[in-house]
C-alpha cells in the first residue's frame, strides 16, 4: 500500500510539473515568474559547449528561452566528439539539431583542433580555450557567454575544461563588458527527477540558493527531444531515457561567473 501511495504521488507531481511548464509556455507570465530583469533580452549570446549533443542534452531550456526573448544565439562547440571516430557525422548532427532549436546553421561553429579532442582523461588547455572564445566574441560582437559550471553537469573533464576556459577569459580585463553565466549542476536526485525539479529550481532562483540567479523553464520540451533525435549516432536507448527523465530537459538554473 505504501508503494502505491508513493507511485501515485510521483505521478501526480510529474503531471502537475508538466502542466506548470505547459501553462508558462502558453502565457506571457514566464517573464514575471523568472524575473530576469531584462538581463537576457535581445543579447548577442555565445553558448560554449564541449561536444555535439551537449546543447540538446543540457541547454535546451536556455536556448528556447533566449530565442523567445529576441537574443541572437551562437553556438561554439570545442570538438567534433570524435572519441569513437565518428566526428564528421556528429558535426553534421549538431547542424541538424541547431535547425530544430531555431539557431541558424551559419551561427554554429564546430572545431576540430588537434589539442581539443574528445575523451575522458584528455585535458584541454585553458589558455587555448580562452583564446578561441575571445576570437569568437570579437568576430560575432558577443556580449553574453553561457557555458557549464566547474562540475559540468555530468562531471566530464571536457565540460569542466570549457568552464575553465571561460573563467580564464574573464581574467582578461579587456573583456569585463562581457557577462558570463554557468549552467548549475545539480544532485543525482534532482538531475533525474524530470519536470518535478522545476519547483526546487524556481525556489533556488527566488531565494538565490547556491548562488542561483535565474532559472529557465523549457517552453518547448518536445523540441528538446526532436533536437536530440537529430544526433542519430548518440540516440541510443539510455540517452532516450536520459532526455525523458533528466531535469535539464525541463529547466535550467544559471548563475553569474564572477
Amino acid at each position: 500500500m505504501e508503494w502505491l501511495v508513493i507511485i501515485v504521488t510521483v505521478v501526480v507531481l510529474w503531471v502537475a510539473s508538466l502542466f506548470k511548464i505547459l501553462h508558462e509556455s502558453l502565457s506571457a507570465s514566464q517573464v514575471e515568474v523568472l524575473n530576469d530583469g531584462g538581463v537576457f533580452c535581445k543579447r548577442n549570446v555565445l553558448l560554449v559547449i564541449a561536444h555535439p549533443d551537449d546543447e540538446s542534452m543540457f541547454f535546451t531550456p536556455t536556448i528556447n528561452y533566449l530565442s523567445s526573448r529576441g537574443c541572437n544565439l551562437h553556438i561554439l562547440c570545442m570538438s567534433t566528439g570524435n572519441a569513437d571516430g565518428i566526428g564528421n557525422a556528429r558535426k553534421e548532427e549538431l547542424y541538424l539539431a541547431s535547425i530544430m532549436l531555431k539557431v541558424p546553421q551559419k551561427q554554429v561553429k564546430v572545431l576540430d583542433h588537434p589539442d581539443l579532442q574528445d575523451g575522458f582523461g584528455k585535458s584541454w588547455n585553458s589558455k587555448l580555450l580562452s583564446k578561441i572564445i575571445k576570437e569568437e566574441i570579437v568576430n560575432c560582437a558577443i556580449d553574453l557567454v553561457i557555458t557549464f559550471d566547474n562540475y559540468g553537469v555530468s562531471g566530464h573533464c571536457n565540460h569542466q575544461d570549457v568552464h575553465q576556459g571561460v573563467r580564464k577569459l574573464l581574467q582578461d580585463t579587456s573583456h569585463k563588458e562581457v557577462d558570463a553565466w554557468e549552467l548549475v549542476s545539480t544532485s543525482i536526485l534532482r538531475k533525474y527527477s524530470g519536470p518535478v525539479d522545476i519547483w526546487w529550481s524556481l525556489l533556488s532562483a527566488k531565494f538565490h540558493l547556491s548562488g542561483v540567479a535565474h532559472c529557465f523553464l523549457n517552453e518547448h520540451p518536445r523540441r528538446s527531444l526532436a533536437a536530440m533525435a537529430q544526433h542519430r549516432s548518440q540516440w541510443v536507448w539510455f540517452r532516450k531515457l536520459f532526455v525523458s527523465f533528466s531535469s535539464y530537459t525541463y529547466v535550467n538554473c544559471v548563475r553569474k561567473i564572477n
